[in-house]
């Protein structure tokens, strides 16, 4: 049994070297770490207990730090506006076309937009989001995608509520197109979306810019 024990947490740990979500990986990491620290004690391999606890602390202060970063106003992603047929756009748009037709079930070239978005963390480019103008001070928002690798965190929430680019583009509230249910609908309340019963939309309103 005890055998068993390291090996499921070797598992973990391999596992974890997969992800592709930074989020995940230092959560299986931590979870691979703990369990071997309870296997290296029990078998009396102190060197590999030692290694465990440093790497469990490591991944513990890079979690505390994710997480932080996840709603921070300043400081984590910036976001730069871009025209709708620029080149970046574009290429992002067609190197992640699978992902946006599986994920927004929408055709990536055929979305409505008259503004773009990009959104970015240092030199990478983490996400787009793009916008339709409806009218009366209301965005429509067509599409929300965000790479993978950053997908367990909020990067177009710094479009919607943090940047103030919105308002300072005359808009007062965003809505969504209607029906929206399951991961995507929880995103959007996460990100201070509310749902219109009337309209099955979801609606933000935004931000007055500072």
């Amino acid at each position: 049994m005890l055998e068993a024990i390291g090996w499921i947490g070797s598992a973990i740990l391999v596992l974890s070297l997969v992800q592709t979500r930074i989020l995940r990986l230092r959560i299986l990491n931590l979870a691979g770490c703990l369990v071997h620290i309870g296997y290296n004690s029990a078998v009396g391999v102190w060197p590999m207990v030692g290694l465990n606890v440093v790497l469990a602390i490591v991944n513990v202060v890079q979690l505390r730090k994710l997480l932080k970063e996840r709603h921070a106003d300043e400081g984590g992603y910036d976001v730069v506006p871009t025209d709708v047929d620029a080149p970046l756009l574009r290429h992002l748009l067609t190197r992640h076309h699978d992902e946006i037709v599986k994920l927004h079930g929408v055709e990536p070239a055929d979305v409505p937009a008259t503004e773009a978005y990009l959104v970015l963390r240092g030199d990478e480019t983490v996400g787009a989001v793009l916008l339709d103008d409806a009218g009366d001070g209301t965005a429509r928002l067509t599409l929300d995608h965000v790479v993978e690798r950053y997908r367990d965190f909020t990067p177009g929430e710094h479009v919607f509520r943090r940047s103030g680019i919105l308002a300072g583009h005359g808009y007062d509230r965003i809505v969504t197109r209607p029906g929206i249910t399951g991961r995507t609908a929880q995103y959007y309340e996460t990100v201070g979306f509310t749902r219109d019963t009337t309209t099955d939309e979801f609606v933000l309103a935004v931000p007055v810019a500072a």
